[in-house]
């Protein structure tokens, strides 16, 4: 497909969304606060697909994705607030802005160098709008909390802060493990509650370290427990036993009876 069907296919799905909003009653109803689990949804699905390797899919529902952005920068026009046609310019403009090796006179020839300029020209933007660009509060806090804790981690790896390698990791992971169990030893839940945080912060931050991500190690982590706990409730049923009338103990043995390699 060429520059011109993308862009006149981009322009058709705009007049259908369009038009959906005018004459659609669920579309007319919809509110600016209604957008962001839509926009959430698809962009995990999106994901989903990507992880599972459905290029298929991946296309379907990226159109979905796509489809829910369009509808936003429509709500936003209406209210006066934003056209989606400035939208679109101004993130071409940042695209340029944030690229001057590509578009401008600065060499990056790596990856980190690339990253650097980046976050750079970030800092020099919050700068002009009064914020403090030596915090990192900012960083990814509209992303779901194990999301922002990689990102933070990868945020002050790059300020200099970080551990050396993933045993590092491991031992405060250990060390937050026992501000939990003394915490518990003296009866102080909210403790607990707060250094199970600084738990999840550290593992969070753990699959940098054997060059994965937060969220595909966590996804594949579930999907693995996933298919043993239907395994399990399918031996179980095959030998007349109920999970839920079993003793802890007899779910366990069963449990290590599967995960064995056959």
């Amino acid at each position: 497909m060429s520059d011109n069907d993308a862009a006149s296919a981009f322009a058709k799905l705009l007049t259908v969304v369009t038009e959906l909003r005018e004459r659609c009653p669920w579309d007319r109803e919809q509110k600016l606060a209604d957008t962001p689990r839509h926009l959430i949804e698809e962009a995990y699905e999106v994901s989903d697909a990507i992880a599972r390797g459905d290029s298929p899919e991946v296309a379907e529902e990226l159109g979905d994705l796509i489809v829910q952005s369009l509808f936003v920068g429509i709500i936003l026009a209406e209210q006066n607030q934003f056209d989606l046609a400035g939208v679109l310019e101004d993130a071409s403009k940042k695209l340029v802005r944030r690229h001057p090796h590509v578009y401008g006179d600065t060499r990056a020839d790596t990856v980190d160098q690339v990253i650097e300029n980046w976050e750079r020209i970030k800092q020099s933007e919050r700068e002009k709008k009064t914020q403090d660009a030596k915090s990192i509060a900012h960083v990814g806090r509209a992303l779901p909390a194990l999301m922002r804790a990689e990102k933070l981690g990868e945020k002050a790896r790059r300020a200099g802060m970080d551990w050396a390698n993933l045993r590092e990791v491991l031992a405060k992971v250990r060390e937050e493990i026992a501000e939990i169990e003394h915490a518990l030893d003296i009866g102080n839940l909210d403790a607990a509650g707060e250094e199970i945080g600084d738990l999840m912060l550290a593992v969070a931050n753990a699959p940098r370290f054997v060059g994965r991500n937060a969220e595909q190690t966590l996804r594949a982590a579930c999907d693995k427990f996933v298919g043993r706990f239907d395994a399990l409730a399918k031996s179980a049923a095959e030998r007349g036993l109920d999970l839920k009338q079993m003793p802890p103990e007899a779910i366990e043995s069963l449990w290590q009876e599967l995960k064995k390699p056959r």
